[in-house]
């Protein structure tokens, strides 16, 4: 008998660092090219400031540390929260109603560096984003005397929607006119 087996049944070695094939069916290969569904416009011309919402002053909470000593990411949220409601609220005309209401449909922050206790910053909202339902709302947070120290930044998706059927709704005509670009 020989102890050589059936090229077909030899195991071929693996050089060193090589990685084996995936094991399963093979994979799609993912698409390329333009994607078929086109980004909506800015709101603002390309090169100019977006249009300012509202910059709100306020105090860092002893409440809003974490085990780490500074502001919990989750403050953050909160913070931006706040600040949105506060610039709805003076909006002149209806924004909400028993039919129409805003909810959240995406939150993105980038935190920057932690913020400590005591503090004082400053919410910054400003128009990334106009649509037909939804409004996207670009945000910083600064220090209230410093704004050149960026504590957190990104945006937030608003989507106005029909309470009864839970779709997307038109932007309230007072919302489109406060995010239209001043002259």
């Amino acid at each position: 008998m020989s102890d050589e087996q059936p090229a077909s049944k030899k195991r071929a070695r693996k050089a060193p660092g090589a990685k084996s094939a995936p094991k399963g069916p093979p994979r799609k290969q993912a698409k390329t090219g333009a994607d078929p569904v086109a980004p909506a416009a800015p709101a603002t011309p390309p090169g100019a400031p977006p249009t300012s919402l509202i910059r709100v002053p306020l105090s860092v909470r002893w409440r809003d540390l974490d085990a780490f000593n500074h502001v919990n990411n989750s403050k953050f949220l909160s913070y931006l929260e706040e600040a949105r409601l506060r610039w709805m609220i003076q909006l002149p005309g209806e924004w909400i109603d028993d039919n129409v209401a805003p909810v959240v449909a995406a939150a993105h922050v980038n935190y920057r560096r932690p913020i400590a206790w005591p503090n004082e910053v400053v919410v910054e909202l400003f128009v990334e984003r106009l649509g037909g339902t939804s409004l996207t709302i670009g945000h910083r947070i600064v220090h209230a005397d410093d704004a050149s120290v960026l504590y957190a930044d990104g945006n937030v998706v608003m989507v106005w929607i029909d309470k009864q059927r839970g779709q997307p709704s038109p932007l309230p005509d007072a919302v489109r006119k406060a995010c239209q670009a001043q002259d």
